[in-house]
């Protein structure tokens, strides 16, 4: 029985129930409620005043030939959450009177959808809001959209003797490219491109910080870190910059405490050391001028607020506050110039304007109807039977029976395993092997509404829940569209984004397309703590059933892969216009067939030609008729063309 049971006992069920289940009012940041109709309404610009129904949305998205899985990018989200961060940082400015600015960056690496950057340059371009670039094709693509140059564009990642230099030429077209020196051979490539081209880049130094960390990303900072500088690496960069005439070029310390810090006094405490090494540097002669606290400005997945994986202890306007007050701290005691403050946040900007829709193709669950009985039945079925009445006679939700509900279960088990011993040898015949398992399953419902949820419950009878659990086939790839859930267990906020105002009855996890045991969703948020089971409704055969997977627009679309050749689903980019409604502004197809063929190397031409071949063999043959064939053929090249998805 879920806590929703016994809601229904007392009154009947309604919207505000459904949004405490979920924990939308905690996770959704202002962006998501449920409206009377019982469907999830989307806020993108954060005011309970403009709102999309999602449920419609969708209709008309589908009426437009967009067809499910569907991610759906509020691209004012995008605009807001934008607004958000920078007005808190201007805020802390202003309140610990702070002589210095602050300038933030995108990483290209969280999403790299061209639609995604052009729309945060832009909306960014009023405080010269800027990139990151991890790699050499990042960085072409940064250097095509930045046309402000007062924007910054920070240059992390490995580094050849290509991709300095053109960081260099981009410099010299007006550009503010800073090349962070992360690995200590980096220096002697910059001095040598600086040598043959004549100019040199801005640089910055990535610190190796002492400073503990915690999470999944705790190996970012510390000794044990994949890129950064230990302090007699920084030194001796010093030196050698100093020697080649390019100390006087040298202008940013970054450090990285790690994705998605959880706990604001890991934060505080790497600051604090960062900021006495900016002080170093500018003692050592460099001009310096910014301090990159790097990404990790973490989201609230569950909504507990928590320092778990899934959630963060402070707040936006806390991570600003700290930020701006230790450094203004550091660099007042040393009567330094203030830097300008970098952040790198994308999880932050990015995560809440995606939404994920998929279908539900379909349920199943372990039968527990209880078999007719007959005149003549075996042994182990009578014993079976017997049990069965023995749980019943159990009272429902008491602490002291525990024991007894776990001993009928072990004979339940017991009576169980004598059938299948029986069948093995050839006693029991398949009929009677169904029904001892109908009997089997039958006892253990009737344990799962008898277990007590304040008393002690045995750990065989705490996973009988999750063994009834049903099973909803989704219409999506988890290794394409949310590959995080599988690769490092994260968690994001799914549930369904209509028929709120019903109570939902069911338990059960979802099972997607791919001929992967791996492909599931069995992690659920439930305020700070991971349950294995969703709370569902019937699926209806009249209708669709349609999930929402919310906060994903970090990350997964650019990690997900091809597993069983799911290609990309359709996106589409929406924005609130001056009349209430939305304008469509982007359609981004998905894969079709013939793509996700053709990248694993196989022509989809050649792969026609080869089935028209064997259809007139099969037609010489006798074994086809023309018609048919052609059938085949029109059949075949249509489906190339056509999504990697179920349509229904």
């Amino acid at each position: 029985m879920t806590s929703a049971d016994h809601t229904s006992q007392t009154r009947q069920w309604a919207v505000s129930d459904s949004s405490a289940l979920y924990g939308l009012e905690q996770w959704g940041d202002g962006y998501f409620s449920i409206n009377k109709h019982g469907n999830v309404t989307v806020h993108p610009k954060g005011s309970a005043n403009q709102g999309l129904d999602l449920l419609d949305l969708i209709e008309e998205l589908e009426g437009r030939n967009l067809k499910l899985p569907l991610i759906i990018r509020f691209d004012d989200i995008l605009k807001h959450r934008l607004e958000k961060l920078h007005t808190a940082f201007s805020q802390a400015i202003q309140h610990y009177q702070y002589r210095g600015s602050y300038q933030g960056v995108f990483p290209i690496k969280c999403n790299q959808q061209r639609h995604i950057l052009e729309e945060l340059l832009e909306s960014g371009r009023r405080w010269h809001f800027g990139l990151e670039a991890g790699s050499k094709a990042e960085l072409l693509i940064a250097l095509s959209l930045i046309n402000d140059p007062q924007a910054l564009l920070i240059c992390n990642g490995y580094k050849d003797q290509r991709y300095i230099e053109t960081a260099i030429l981009a410099r010299q077209l007006g550009r503010q490219p800073i090349v962070v020196i992360e690995q200590v051979d980096e220096v002697e490539r910059i001095i040598t491109a600086s040598s043959e081209l004549g100019a040199a880049p801005l640089i910055g130094i990535r610190a190796k910080l002492s400073s503990r960390s915690s999470g999944r990303w705790s190996n970012s900072i510390g000794e044990k870190s994949k890129f950064g500088l230990s302090i007699p690496d920084i030194l001796l960069t010093v030196e050698k910059l100093e020697s080649a005439d390019l100390l006087k070029e040298l202008r940013l310390l970054h450090f990285h405490v790690g994705s998605q810090i959880n706990d604001i006094a890991i934060l505080k405490d790497a600051l604090q050391e960062a900021g006495q090494i900016y002080i170093e540097l500018n003692h050592l002669g460099a001009p310096m001028g910014f301090l990159d606290v790097g990404g990790g400005l973490g989201v609230d997945y569950d909504g507990s607020r928590t320092a778990t994986t899934a959630s963060t202890n402070y707040s936006l306007q806390n991570y600003a506050n700290d930020v701006v007050a230790t450094i203004q701290e550091c660099c007042a005691a040393h009567k330094l110039t203030m830097p300008t403050l970098i952040s790198e946040s994308g999880r932050a900007i990015t995560s809440h304007f995606s939404v994920l829709v998929f279908n539900v193709l379909g349920s199943s669950s372990i039968a527990t109807k209880i078999p007719d009985r007959e005149k003549q039945e075996c042994l182990t079925i009578r014993n079976l039977r017997e049990t069965l009445k023995s749980i019943q006679t159990i009272p429902k939700n008491s602490p002291v029976d525990s024991y007894k509900l776990q001993e009928a279960w072990n004979d339940a088990i017991k009576f169980k395993e004598d059938s299948l011993a029986a069948f093995r040898l050839g006693y029991l015949g398949l009929p009677e092997r169904g029904k001892a398992e109908q009997l089997t399953w039958a006892c253990a419902k009737e344990v799962v509404e008898r277990i007590s949820k304040d008393g002690f419950i045995p750990k065989e009878l705490a996973n009988l829940q999750s063994t009834l659990a049903g099973t909803y086939y989704a219409n999506l790839s988890i290794f394409r569209s949310a590959p995080d859930t599988w690769a490092i267990a994260q968690t994001f906020p799914v549930m369904p984004i209509h028929r709120l105002q019903e109570e939902p009855t069911e338990l059960g996890h979802f099972a997607d397309l791919t001929c992967d045991s791996d492909g599931k969703l069995s992690r659920f948020i439930d305020n700070g703590r991971v349950k294995p089971l969703l709370e569902l409704h019937k699926i209806k055969s009249s209708e669709n059933y349609l999930i929402g997977m919310f906060l994903g627009g970090a990350y997964q679309e650019v990690m997900g892969n091809l597993h069983n050749l799911f290609g990309k689903t359709n996106a589409v980019h929406v924005k609130l216009n001056s009349k209430n409604g939305y304008n469509l502004d982007h359609v981004v197809r998905g894969n079709t067939k013939s793509d996700v063929i053709q990248a694993m190397e196989h022509d989809p031409e050649q792969l026609l030609e080869r089935l028209r071949i064997a259809s007139e063999n099969a037609i010489q043959q006798g074994g086809l008729e023309i018609e048919t064939a052609q059938k085949l053929m029109d059949h075949l090249e249509t489906s190339l063309r056509q999504s990697t998805y179920l349509h229904q």
